[in-house]
């Protein structure tokens, strides 16, 4: 087995073992492993052991990688911050999205969907610890952004995403995952039809998991450090 593969390993033992720790199957929390900066032979090593869905940060790079992959059946998914300017590529290359805190990017993104792609999953990324520099509504803010996603014939809203601030506090994790659980489970009961967490990394996967992730984005602990692009 390569390291990527062990590493993948690795990492789907840990999601057992907190599903496990909380009550949860493991089979309900997808794996998104997270390839930006790292090169298309490393996410062919990982499809190889049995990982298909993929998150990409930087557009241009990632639709060389889809192009260079065409011969893997692979989920892509943009995670990084939306650009005006980049709306079409990723409505046309990429399955998911990830970050949408804008309802002119949202509105971008279903005029340039192609319809013989489907409608493009989609999450809203609130800012649960409250960073001045880090993307994503204010909670309480989401419920407007997904009225205006279901009016959107060519998007399919699924749920809610967080990147929150890096702490090694266990509990404050727990906490911030928790606000987007409960903020989730408003719109629910609101009648929106979520059914995705998006959150949780390589260091903090298992308070997400405790609180509720159906997608875990995991980058490091599979393809190792990153170089800054």
């Amino acid at each position: 087995m390569t390291t990527i593969a062990l590493n993948l390993q690795a990492v789907r033992d840990r999601i057992a073992r907190a599903a496990d720790a909380c009550g949860r199957s493991a089979a309900g929390i997808t794996l998104l492993a997270v390839s930006k900066t790292f090169p298309p032979s490393y996410i062919e090593r990982a499809a190889n052991a049995g990982q298909t869905a993929f998150g990409e940060s930087y557009v241009q790079e990632a639709v060389k990688k889809i192009t260079a992959l065409p011969h893997l059946e692979l989920d892509w998914h943009y995670i990084g911050p939306l650009q005006s300017n980049k709306t079409r590529t990723i409505a046309e290359r990429f399955d998911w999205v990830h970050a949408i805190d804008r309802e002119k990017i949202a509105e971008r993104l279903n005029a340039a969907r192609p319809g013989a792609r489907g409608r493009l999953d989609v999450c809203i990324q609130v800012n649960v610890s409250g960073e001045g520099s880090k993307s994503g509504v204010a909670p309480g803010e989401e419920a407007r952004i997904a009225e205006a996603l279901m009016a959107l014939p060519h998007l399919r809203l699924r749920g809610l995403m967080a990147i929150p601030e890096p702490t090694p506090d266990v509990a404050l994790q727990r906490r911030r995952y928790a606000l987007l659980r409960t903020l989730s489970e408003r719109l629910q009961a609101a009648g929106y039809p979520l059914d995705t967490l998006s959150m949780g990394m390589s260091d903090d996967l298992e308070a997400a998991i405790a609180e509720g992730a159906t997608i875990v984005r995991v980058g490091t602990a599979i393809f190792g450090a990153r170089e800054t692009l």
